[in-house]
């Protein structure tokens, strides 16, 4: 009865890395505030400042081992920035001085590092708080509340954009066009884009008696998110229509028929309203912030996904209660969540935060590496922004090397977006012709040039069939180049 038993495992295990979608996003948040998950060495010499960058490396080099596709990394915090601006001074974090130069753009080389690795890049960009008032005050003259104080508000203790005033989207606009002008990020992500959490007395009386034009106070409130949302992704777009703009919202839209939030909510407690922002098409993604258990999570999740229209929902998952010092989550919890989620057909997930990834915390990255991303994925499309696939590469040629190492060079495919050349997957199987719908089959992803070494892990492993497609920053995948 045992060996069944085992047996039967196995299968289930099996079964579960078959299922395994093509398209996926696998998201990670790498944190920089407090130096959370990044950088633990302050840049102040030469050999610190390659300490710093060689542990955003670490970062990056597990993370691609684990097949994770997406990087969200923290670009501003509490009114200052992780690269060279001309609006925020720089984040203490990275030399121990605010305003201080580390040496280096720590952006650039995170957009660098992750392209390199076939990772999508994302600006994680805190929007509406702006710190304590030891935080504010240790930025001097270069705080915002100095610099354009008609725009920020103090709310117990801390200080905020005022989301009523019609200046915080014009000054968070300059912010994401700096980042989106001058880096080839893939995405722009919004965190605490809300009002503080039942906040009655959020000091915007004088602002709702100017704009706010017959509606209740929450109605305003939630229109002055909405229409923070909307201005931010139209100037996006009018820039690089293809880099994604997304948010983490609470992770509970409102009660829904299935279950009570409990009052706890994004659209009543902060004034959120991110199943309007989908309706109106305003996201290409939401990472509702689920780190619930239960009844608390399945199904908000299904509700996120049922107002979804059409675009991407990436439930971020609570990984960081499955330490004992923040919580009592046990490993199953974050299995069964990835399990539903792949079940509902939803787009992914995204996991808070890339220490709990990094320390295997009750074994998660074992469990990804093995089961869950034992195989890559890539990146879901956006029908909504492009559907036209670029033209399939021609005359690949397969060179064989020494130690079973393969050479692999094409011609270049063309795309409709003139302004981006087509990027590559590649494929391979002992079987012709290559099945590209396998994920088991993709080798390599996001490959910006036209040639590719392949290295098999041991010589005896090495895959007999190659194919190549064109793939743009939309999604749209070509037909298949086979190896003839």
């Amino acid at each position: 009865m045992r060996r069944y038993i085992c047996i039967l495992l196995l299968l289930l295990c099996l079964a579960t890395i078959e299922a395994q979608p093509k398209y996926e996003v696998r998201a990670a948040w790498v944190t920089a505030v407090y130096g959370l998950d990044w950088p633990r060495t302050r840049a102040t010499t030469p050999a610190t400042i390659q300490k710093q960058k060689d542990e955003l490396i670490d970062i990056l080099d597990k993370l691609k081992t684990a097949n994770f596709n997406t990087v969200l990394f923290q670009t501003r915090t509490r009114g200052d920035v992780l690269y060279p601006s001309n609006i925020e001074p720089f984040n203490s974090i990275l030399t121990g001085k605010v305003g201080g130069n580390p040496g280096y753009d720590p952006l650039a080389f995170a957009v660098e590092e992750c392209h390199k690795r076939g990772m999508e890049c994302h600006a994680w960009m805190v929007t509406i708080p702006l710190g304590n008032k030891k935080h504010v005050a240790s930025l001097g003259n270069q705080s915002v509340t100095k610099r354009v104080k008609d725009i920020c508000v103090p709310y117990k203790n801390e200080y905020f954009l005022n989301p009523g005033h019609p200046g915080t989207k014009e000054y968070l606009m300059k912010l994401v066009r700096e980042v989106v002008d001058r880096y080839d990020v893939d995405g722009v992500h919004f965190d605490y884009l809300r009002y503080p959490e039942h906040a009655p007395l959020f000091p915007d009386k004088y602002d709702f008696r100017r704009y706010g034009k017959g509606r209740t106070l929450d109605q305003w409130r939630r229109d002055n998110l909405t229409e923070i949302v909307r201005y931010i992704y139209k100037g996006v777009k009018a820039v690089k229509p293809w880099v994604k703009v997304s948010t983490c919202p609470v992770g509970k839209y409102k009660d829904t028929s299935r279950y009570s939030s409990r009052g706890w909510n994004a659209y009543y407690t902060v004034y959120q309203d991110p199943q309007g922002w989908l309706g109106e098409g305003i996201q290409d993604q939401i990472y509702p912030m689920m780190y619930f258990q239960g009844n608390s999570f399945y199904p908000f999740a299904l509700d996120w996904q049922e107002q979804s229209n059409g675009r991407q929902v990436i439930p971020g998952l609570g990984i960081y209660f499955l330490h004992p010092d923040e919580g009592k989550w046990t490993r199953d919890e974050v299995d069964r969540q990835i399990n539903f989620i792949r079940k509902q057909g939803m787009a992914g997930e995204g996991h808070y935060r890339v220490k709990y990834v990094m320390d295997n915390t009750q074994g998660i990255y074992d469990e990804l590496v093995d089961n869950f991303y034992a195989y890559p994925a890539l990146q879901p499309p956006m029908p909504w922004l492009d559907k036209v696939a670029p033209s399939a590469p021609t005359e690949l040629k397969v060179i064989p090397i020494e130690s079973g190492y393969t050479e692999l060079t094409w011609k270049p495919s063309t795309d409709n977006d003139a302004q981006n050349a087509p990027m590559y997957v590649i494929y391979a199987s002992n079987e012709y012709p290559v099945d590209i719908t396998r994920s088991e089959n993709i080798l390599a992803q996001s490959i910006r040039t036209t040639s590719y070494t392949y290295a098999p892990i041991l010589p005896w492993t090495t895959l007999k069939h190659f194919a190549v497609t064109a793939i743009d920053r939309y999604g749209n995948e070509s037909v298949a180049l086979q190896e003839k």
